[in-house]
């Protein structure tokens, strides 16, 4: 049976990673289910074609390409709204230009496609584009949690779904080896040519873009202003999305602030750019400094403004319909784990709406320690060379930035 638990009086506060409990993530796909919600519908007419589907083992420009490949669309012209995950089961929409005259229905009913369930197809008049979604609703297992752990995990979850969490991005931001930051900061300082292609041109520099609000963002926790709005703070409006300026004083100011309290609101930090709006006051100079620390003049960035044009980013991660229930045992459990595995403790079920640009580890990590189970073994390797393409990011929907043709 599924419970929602009760509201309780303050936000939750993470404790160090060694003081919260284990909690296994993606033991199997089905452990990690994801859902697009669209920004819109289809209109019907048009010379694209968006394709709904179901993917299980494949990474999102994968799965793109494929259905590209199956329609004689060129992969290049396609678009979707966010990267998915490819160790999880995962629902999203892709559009692709097909011409009137082409049917998409029995060129996708005779494709081979592995991994891939279409799910619904129909046209639209233009290209689906990188953010054009509501958000992502979960559906997350998590396995091997300490019974004993669970009544404090549960009632963190409940705070979480009534105050939210810093909206920090997720270490799959950066890379497989967290590396892409350093990179994008060697590309612009001179000291190592950036890649070729645009599209990891993007990835590289939204990487390092992150780290900066990341940064900007513990910065905003440590003093506990995360959630709250100060004078000259860019705030954005939940319901609208619209930015404002917040006040350096006056009743406005007051009225911002109790604005953020009830959730209305949420100061953004930066995502540094070329065409990103500053806020004011002593949020301002804090991002002048995080940015002047890291590459002395600001101005810098203006020559990678067609990696990253930059935007703002709110401060808090609103979570919706967080619900908490308990799983069922995965197949083999009892058989394959022995007294002392962790992966043998109690399993529960996560389910949750996240707004574009959220991450559902940046929620979970407040609650547990997650242990990927889906996560590569250390290389031990040589490093990859300078000029490497940026690999794959995944498990990030992201929020004015570049999904990325195929």
């Amino acid at each position: 049976m599924t419970t929602t638990a009760p509201p309780v009086a303050a936000p939750a506060a993470a404790g160090s990673p060694g003081d919260l409990p284990a909690a296994v993530l993606r033991s199997s796909p089905a452990d990690f289910v994801v859902e697009e919600i669209p920004a819109y519908a289809p209109s019907g007419r048009g010379e694209h074609v968006f394709v709904t589907f179901r993917k299980t083992g494949r990474t999102t420009p994968d799965a793109v390409r494929a259905i590209a490949l199956a329609l004689g669309a060129d992969p290049g012209g396609a678009g979707f709204a966010g990267m998915k995950d490819r160790h999880a089961i995962t629902t999203q929409t892709a559009s692709f230009q097909l011409p009137l005259a082409r049917d998409p229905a029995p060129l996708l009913e005779g494709a081979e496609l592995p991994g891939i369930e279409i799910l619904a197809v129909a046209r639209h008049d233009h290209k689906l584009k990188p953010g054009h979604l509501e958000g992502n609703r979960f559906r997350i297992t998590l396995r091997g949690v300490d019974p004993a752990a669970l009544p404090l995990a549960q009632r963190r979850l409940a705070e979480i779904g009534r105050a939210g969490v810093p909206n920090a991005f997720g270490p799959q931001r950066f890379g497989r080896d967290g590396s892409n930051p350093e990179r994008a900061l060697a590309w612009i300082a001179g000291r190592e040519r950036g890649p070729r292609d645009k599209r990891d041109q993007r990835l590289l520099l939204s990487a390092l873009q992150s780290r900066w609000f990341n940064e900007v963002l513990a910065r905003r926790e440590a003093d506990g202003t995360w959630s709250t709005v100060l004078p000259g703070d860019l705030a954005k409006k939940r319901d609208s999305g619209g930015l404002f300026l917040v006040p350096l004083e006056g009743p406005e100011l007051a009225d911002a602030e109790a604005r953020a309290a009830a959730l209305a609101i949420s100061a953004t930090g930066p995502m540094f750019g070329r065409k990103m709006r500053w806020p004011e006051g002593a949020p301002g100079a804090l991002e002048r400094e995080v940015l002047t620390t890291a590459i002395g003049d600001p101005r810098r960035l203006d020559a990678f403004a067609h990696a990253g044009e930059g935007t703002r980013r709110p401060l808090r991660l609103e979570v919706d319909g967080l619900e908490v229930s308990t799983a069922e045992p995965s197949p083999g459990d009892t058989a394959a784990h022995g007294p002392g595995d962790p992966a043998a403790g109690q399993g529960i079920v996560v389910s949750f709406v996240l707004p574009k640009g959220g991450y559902a580890t940046t929620v979970l990590g407040r609650v547990f320690r997650l242990v990927d189970a889906s996560a590569p073994q250390p290389s031990t390797g040589r490093p990859a060379a300078a000029g490497a393409p940026p690999p794959e990011e995944e498990d990030a929907v992201e929020e004015g930035q570049p999904g990325a043709a195929p």
